[in-house]
């Protein structure tokens, strides 16, 4: 592997880091897309390292950190993860049988969803109502 990948590779890393750790996106959203068009990589390929790097504890220093600040709480994150793995593996088959293109198109359609989502939403909201649910939602 070339120094430049490596070096694009572990940008793209630090990236999906900061934004995940920052705004609480899968780190997908980034490294896919990066991996597609940084390196060259097919959408399948990304998402595949992708779903490898999720699957290491890469978040760890980012969940103590969130842990201690009382903003974690195990029991909805156990279930949404057990929901997350067999999840991961009928998705991952469906991905694998489904034409790369499609995968790709639904890919971007389901980012510009969501994206367009939370722009709406965070336009609608007052700040100060932002506030008291984010207290209501740090209690212990």
């Amino acid at each position: 592997m070339e120094v430049s990948t490596i070096i694009i590779l572990a940008m793209i890393g630090v990236m999906a880091g900061i934004v995940s750790g920052f705004v609480g996106v899968g780190g997908g959203v980034i490294i896919v897309p990066a991996l597609v068009y940084f390196l060259g990589f097919n959408q399948l390929q990304g998402q595949g390292v992708s779903l490898m790097v999720l699957a290491m504890p890469v978040g760890i220093f980012a969940v103590i950190n969130y842990y201690r600040a009382g903003n974690i709480q195990i029991a909805p994150a156990l279930i949404i993860a057990l929901g997350f793995v067999v999840g991961a593996y009928f998705g991952s088959k469906w991905a694998l049988g489904v034409d790369m293109k499609k995968v790709k198109t639904i890919f971007g359609i389901f980012m510009l969803v969501m994206s367009l989502k939370m722009i709406w939403d965070g336009q609608k909201k007052s700040s100060d109502s932002n506030k008291v649910v984010l207290k209501e939602n740090n209690r212990p």
